[in-house]
């Protein structure tokens, strides 16, 4: 019953991958027995935008704080934090910030994981020694922590049967989302999480080939112009776009794949005072 346990997984993991990827045939079979299902269950990682009405245990979202905020950190410096959100005028001003999204209401615990790099400067502070290094490293190792706790966080959810989905838009409203939750200077909002109970299947979305990601012993994109354009034709017949962006502007692609539509996408300028907001809570750049 093991074996074939094993064996279903095993073929569900190659399914996942092979749909994630559509280059990854045979790589399910290098899973070793005793992380197979870890290794299923991420790279089936489907994003949730729906929630049913069941509310989500307390001692559960700490449990998954505690479980997210055991991951690796940057010389153990510990630059970042996670905000639970669970009060609703909150939680509805946040998805009002972020776009109003139909979904995000139903959502009953917002995440916001934050870079933390004031606790380093009390650090300072309290024991004497001079802080010498005032510049962009230090908000890049606030960020990667809170990123890097972001992404454990959805793999402890998804291991607990709940559902997620980032939100990277809070960064659009830096500020007002920095005074809705009352962070002070040198803490900065990386991302937003939605969590709850899944109303639905969710979406599992399909990536880039392996051969235009993956480099073994030295970066190589000689071919990633045919890699990309694959990708787009692959992605647009598995999972198409619903609308192209800015037709007016653009056009209608005959085949609107991703590669347009993340051309579309930043051909607008986006998040341009994001730096002037980070230097304002404390931060050099340079």
């Amino acid at each position: 019953m093991v074996a074939a346990a094993s064996e279903t997984e095993r073929a569900a993991l190659a399914a996942a991958l092979e749909r994630r990827f559509g280059d990854a045939d045979g790589l399910a079979h290098a899973a070793p027995h005793d992380g197979l299902g870890t290794l299923t269950r991420m790279a089936a990682h489907r994003v949730i935008r729906g929630y049913t009405d069941r509310a989500v245990d307390p001692g559960l979202v700490d449990l998954l704080c505690a479980t997210a905020l055991s991951a690796p950190s940057k010389s153990d410096m510990q630059a970042r934090d996670l905000v639970v959100v669970t009060d609703a005028a909150t939680r509805a001003k946040l998805g009002e910030l972020c776009g109003s999204d139909h979904w995000m209401p139903s959502a009953p615990v917002w995440i916001v994981a934050c870079g933390n790099h004031r606790r380093q400067r009390q650090i300072h502070e309290w024991r004497g020694p001079e802080f010498a290094n005032d510049h962009l490293d230090a908000f890049f190792n606030a960020s990667v922590d809170a990123a890097i706790a972001l992404a454990w966080f959805i793999a402890a959810a998804e291991a607990a049967g709940l559902g997620c989905c980032p939100i990277s838009q809070i960064r659009n409203f830096p500020r007002e989302v920095s005074a809705l939750l009352h962070l002070p200077e040198r803490v900065f909002p990386v991302a937003g999480l939605t969590l709850g109970w899944p109303a639905n299947d969710g979406v599992l979305s399909p990536r880039l080939p392996l051969a235009a990601t993956v480099h073994h012993e030295r970066f190589d994109d000689a071919r990633s112009r045919e890699l990309v354009d694959g990708y787009d034709r692959r992605r647009h017949a598995m999972m198409p776009y619903r609308r192209q962006r800015d037709v007016a502007r653009f056009g209608e692609a005959a085949l609107y794949g991703w590669s347009e539509d993340k051309a579309r996408q930043y051909a607008d300028p986006q998040r341009t005072d994001f730096g002037a907001y980070v230097r304002a809570q404390g931060f050099k750049l340079d």
